[in-house]
């Protein structure tokens, strides 16, 4: 079975070509279809801001790593018991790529992104077909296409950063980087009633697509005083919550400043593992009770995020497409920054589904 991975560790925006990290396409095994699980032939799958830290050895060295987990496809294959969902083959699916156990004490106590079993299913999908739980699958709507339907697992992230920021109906927001998490979480918020939504972005091209998408205001943290601005834009007071989808060592303690007092501070990306930020505890903590968390996978959010897709404007997320097979020209142009997304096509399947 033909499928994405990397086969060589190191950086891919590693300027020297004996040291750099790379993308190839290989032969892996198929995967079982056990009893319970469903294959997927897989249409499209999406390149994630995470897939070059695996490149990096972020979660292992040992080559050939399977990449992939942001897709849709349509059923080939169910197990002799995978009926509880109502699946059938054809049906047109997108999923969950974590399959969590349901017996573990984390997932039996309401916390399943803590699973002791999370990678028993961790299998590529930017493959050509992918055989997951049937607990992971979800059918797509009529009114959602396959190439849109690859974006649900990203926007089960946006869900669940909407879902920890505890918004508030008229709650002011600000969001940092606008790469896919930053738009898709900026549609979210904006439908939860926020409030002077506010990009922070270096790239212009990504601030005028956030103010296409509902942003009220940007700012360009390179040329422009991101404290002075924020304090513009909110009178002084700060935002009520402050996202960080950049991943940036560099951006993501100044955030801290532009917060109001009170409020709820998310740290959404991944974040170099080696990387401490100073934290003046008496300061933002103390004085100015702010919340900080961040969060890691996205459990109870996909049936929700599945509800959103019909209403999310996803066209400019879904514009760069590339066949399997140039799946290494199709990483250099992700790390170029030149499209905000990323999506290699897997086979070619007729979608009987309609782009809005």
């Amino acid at each position: 079975m033909r499928t994405v991975a990397v086969t060589k560790i190191g950086s891919l925006r590693d300027p020297d070509d004996q040291t750099r990290g790379r993308i190839g396409v290989v032969d892996f095994p198929d995967q079982p279809l056990g009893p319970e699980d469903v294959r997927i032939r897989v249409a499209y799958s999406a390149i994630c801001g995470s897939d070059p830290h695996l490149a990096e050895g972020f979660f292992g060295t040992d080559v050939p790593i399977g990449l992939g987990h942001e897709l849709s496809g349509v059923v080939e294959a169910l197990g002799e018991r995978a009926h509880r969902t109502g699946l059938s083959i054809g049906d047109r699916v997108a999923g969950n790529f974590l399959r969590f156990c349901g017996t573990c004490t984390p997932c039996r106590t309401g916390r399943q992104q803590f699973c002791e079993h999370i990678q028993d299913y961790n299998r590529p999908g930017m493959a050509e077909t992918v055989t997951w739980h049937e607990s992971q699958v979800y059918r797509l709507p009529d009114s959602v296409s396959l190439l849109q339907g690859c974006l649900l697992e990203p926007t089960s992230v946006a869900v669940r950063i909407a879902d920890k920021t505890n918004i508030r109906v008229g709650d002011r927001v600000a969001i940092c980087g606008g790469g896919p998490i930053g738009q898709l979480a900026l549609q979210v918020m904006r439908m939860n009633g926020a409030t002077s939504l506010t990009l922070i972005e270096p790239i212009a091209e990504r601030r005028a697509m956030a103010q296409r998408h509902g942003a009220q205001h940007v700012i360009d943290p390179i040329t422009e005083s991101q404290a002075v601005r924020a304090g513009e834009i909110t009178d002084g007071r700060g935002f009520d919550v402050v996202i960080d989808a950049s991943g940036s060592s560099r951006a993501v303690r100044g955030l801290l400043d532009i917060a109001a007092q009170g409020a709820t501070v998310i740290y959404g990306a991944m974040y170099p593992h080696d990387f401490e930020m100073p934290l003046n505890l008496s300061d933002y903590l103390y004085l100015k009770e702010l919340t900080l968390t961040g969060l890691f996978v996205s459990p109870y959010a996909f049936p929700r995020a599945l509800q959103m897709l019909p209403h999310l404007d996803l066209a400019e997320l879904t514009q760069a497409v590339f066949d399997l097979e140039d799946a290494p020209e199709a990483f250099a142009v992700h790390v170029s920054g030149r499209y905000p997304k990323v999506i290699l096509r897997c086979n070619d399947i007729v979608d009987e589904g309609a782009i809005a």
